[in-house]
């Protein structure tokens, strides 16, 4: 049989498939009946390699064009996406992720680690008695004069349209610190020495900063305030992420290697996605208020809320209720 009188004995066909996209149309994805669904499916694979043969077989223009008219609205109509679904996000984002966050041992022992050593870290470079050399150890002299030079004069300000650069330069540097933070967590030890590093390392800067005979701490601190709370948060996110990942393919309860990596990055999904949310609006801060020439108490302001809100999403709204289960 030629394939010109095979495609027109299919003409019924296509015309059947016309009729259920205007019924489809009509209707909810939802509302339409299953046996109406599994007969639309059907037709829209048939009309698919219908539409094959026709441009295999360079059938006459108009069958082609009509074919690739009608598996196109048919595939619309099939793969329509569903309508949004409200209380599905609020329960995903306000009461399924801050818990999930929150009672994550991982998350938990970044937390720890990090904070424990960059408040360490501060101290033994805001002093001068216990290691008096700590700082330059850690930051080195040259970071150190670094630090110093970049923040000589006080925060004025600066081009608006340089700031939309510079918050473009913040969100792809942040992005990196939270990619490398991750991926060293991935292989446990790596991760370790990463996050020891940037807690001892930041922990330094601040603490060697705000030491009373650094005259540019001022600055510093105008400049830094008000996006730390973000940036320090999604670091911690971010290794706490990776590491997730990294104890899964270690411990895998039972489960092959790739089952555990592939459930532990469903669960480990949450955490760096909070992390990426924190790390795009610290960059916002960074870029835009933070060089400003707004005062100092706005700033403070600004680093106050945001821990609130840190501290309400996660440990609020993250507590462990009873049923819990993790």
């Amino acid at each position: 049989m030629k394939v010109a009188d095979l495609l027109e004995q299919r003409r019924k066909n296509w015309q059947e498939l016309e009729w259920l996209c205007e019924r489809t149309q009509m209707r909810r994805k939802k509302n339409v009946p299953p046996a109406m669904l599994s007969r639309f499916a059907s037709l829209y694979r048939a009309a698919c390699a219908d539409l094959a043969l026709a441009d295999s077989y360079q059938l006459p223009p108009n069958t082609v064009a009509y074919l690739h008219r009608l598996v196109g609205r048919a595939h619309n109509q099939l793969y329509r996406s569903r309508d949004f679904n409200y209380h599905a996000w609020g329960q995903m984002l306000l009461v399924d992720a801050p818990r999930r966050i929150f009672n994550d041992r991982c998350v938990q022992l970044s937390f720890v680690a990090f904070w424990g050593i960059f408040i360490l870290s501060a101290f033994l470079a805001y002093s001068k008695d216990l290691w008096p050399a700590y700082a330059e150890h850690v930051l080195t002299e040259a970071k150190i004069e670094e630090l110093e030079t970049n923040f000589a004069e006080p925060i004025k300000g600066r081009d608006p349209q340089l700031n939309f650069i510079m918050a473009g330069f913040y969100i792809r540097n942040n992005t990196g610190i939270g990619l490398k933070s991750f991926a060293g967590g991935i292989l446990v030890i790596p991760g370790m020495i990463i996050s020891i590093f940037n807690a001892a390392f930041l922990g330094a800067s601040f603490g060697y900063m705000a030491r009373p005979d650094v005259p540019q701490g001022h600055n510093f601190l105008h400049f830094v305030t008000a996006h730390g709370p973000f940036e320090l948060t999604a670091i911690v996110l971010s290794s706490g992420a990776g590491l997730r990942i990294g104890i899964s393919w270690l411990s895998t309860g039972g489960l092959t290697r790739e089952s555990s990596l592939r459930k532990t990055a469903v669960d480990a999904m949450p955490i760096m996605g909070a992390a990426i949310g924190l790390f795009f609006l610290a960059a916002l801060i960074e870029g835009f208020l933070s060089p400003s020439s707004a005062p100092y108490w706005i700033k403070a302001v600004v680093s106050i809320l945001s821990s609130g809100l840190l501290m309400f999403y996660f440990v609020v709204l993250g507590f462990p209720r009873r049923g819990d289960v993790f």
